[in-house]
């Protein structure tokens, strides 16, 4: 990680660590590095629904046209969407801007290659340099970048059209329709309010929404994939074949079953993991996971004769894993599931509909399909700190992450990491007995914050 770019972006607290300022300098960055040779480069925008998305989209779109970049906005759309558009539209490159699950308050900005993949470390590299006045291009120092005059400035245009694209894009993979299914939508009050239900309905589905009036300060609010319970009652109370919940800019989906049951990325992968590998479509019989998803998960696919590997956590390190090893199938548990075939990132969206296309192919409950998954209790504790490494590397907080290794043993296990886009140390611990998770979690967590690092 830079000293902006994490795992998933340049993302902090609006106007705070991500300012207008640094919107517009990455813009003049972008306008210019794309544009270098010769060619006028074309760069698309998105953004989600928090108020600061339009200060950000603004500023950075500022930043390129002055630059001499023609700058195509999609407005309020969705991460994958951008992806798509940047790949099929012939753009330079593309940018979202959104903290995807965070609070309204953060705000973050994505960046991503012509190929709709996320922006490679050179380049983040260069763009980092630039911000902090150090840029070097072929031995050359340029602390500044000329400014576009004349006819060479640049033009901001709407292209929405891209977005309707993307909708018809994913309506024309669902290969079945889903008239006669009650499928509820929780869209987290961000960037899915209005696509995922055109989707659904267009499929035919009786859709139930919820959390689809955003106000700019209410994404993700007690609503979407990192507050599902709202889903999980609806469902229930509403009589739901299934339930979707996504995150704020839609590169996650978790789904609910018709008991108003959490079926995580976790049990997603396995299910259509099943599902490819009896038909002949999962390539290298492989699904790629990170490091943090459940036992369940490893015990059902060994059950069902398909391999696995473990990344680092990020859907990043997904991605690049099964770009690398000819991969289709991969994903996290918080719901970032890649369909190589489909996409280049996480798609919420796509998820939901690769659910339903098991669902109607087997003509089976999604209760049914995810119940091979037992899911091992598993406690996330996260720990606001100074400085992650440091917390990391102290000596007491090793050996009492040591000491929980070998009390567990083979029957469970624990997991400290920072987190790649947050001033957080995440303890996980994975136990046949939740009160035992909590425990030994809560044990390091004690070491953390008595040997000084934790932060307010």
């Amino acid at each position: 990680m830079g000293k902006y770019f994490g795992t998933d972006g340049f993302r902090g607290k609006a106007n705070v660590e991500l300012t207008a300022h640094h919107a517009y300098e990455v813009g003049r960055f972008l306008g210019w590095y794309y544009g270098r040779g010769g060619e006028r480069a074309r760069i698309v925008v998105g953004k989600d629904t928090r108020r600061s998305s339009y200060m950000l989209e603004y500023a950075i779109s500022a930043g390129m046209a002055a630059s001499g970049a023609d700058v195509y906005l999609l407005h309020v759309t969705t991460t994958p969407s951008v992806s798509y558009v940047t790949r099929t539209d012939g753009f330079d490159c593309g940018v979202m801007i959104s903290a995807s699950h965070n609070p309204y308050y953060d705000n973050g900005i994505k960046l991503m290659n012509r190929e709709g993949e996320k922006m490679d470390e050179g380049t983040i590299r260069l763009v980092e340099d630039y911000l902090d006045g150090n840029l070097s291009v072929d031995g050359q120092a340029l602390p500044k970048l000329p400014f576009a005059t004349g006819e060479g400035i640049g033009s901001i245009v709407d292209h929405t059209a891209g977005r309707n694209r993307y909708m018809g894009y994913l309506i024309s993979l669902a290969v079945y329709s889903f008239r006669g299914k009650r499928i509820a939508l929780d869209c987290a009050n961000g960037s899915a309010w209005s696509i995922a239900p055109n989707v659904f309905r267009s499929l035919g589905a009786d859709v139930h929404v919820i959390n689809d009036r955003p106000d700019g300060l209410n994404i993700n609010l007690d609503a979407g994939s990192t507050h599902i319970d709202g889903l999980k009652q609806y469902v229930k109370d509403h009589g739901c074949d299934a339930g979707f919940a996504f995150d704020g800019d839609a590169d996650r989906c978790l789904a609910v079953d018709e008991n108003g049951n959490l079926v995580d990325g976790d049990q997603i992968m396995y299910l259509y993991g099943l599902y490819m590998k009896e038909r002949g479509k999962l390539l290298t019989n492989t699904v790629v996971t990170t490091v943090m998803s459940n036992f369940g998960l490893y015990k059902a696919l060994d059950a069902a004769g398909i391999d696995y590997v473990k990344t680092a956590v990020g859907d990043k390190y997904v991605y690049e894993d099964m770009v690398k090893n000819g991969r289709r199938l991969g994903g996290e548990q918080s719901g970032h599931i890649i369909f190589s075939k489909y996409a280049r990132t996480g798609d919420g969206i796509l998820t939901a509909l690769k659910v339903m296309e098991v669902m109607m192919a087997k003509k089976e409950t999604l209760s049914r399909l995810a119940e091979p998954v037992t899911i091992y209790p598993q406690v996330l504790i996260n720990v606001r700190v100074k400085d992650k490494k440091t917390a990391q590397d102290d000596p007491a907080v090793q050996a009492a992450v040591q000491a929980v290794a070998d009390e567990l043993g083979d029957t469970g296990r624990i997991l400290v990491r920072e987190s790649g886009t947050e001033p957080l140390v995440r303890v996980m611990v994975e136990a046949p007995e939740k009160g035992l998770c909590q425990a030994l979690a809560q044990g390091v967590v004690d070491v953390i914050l008595a040997q000084g690092h934790g932060a307010e």
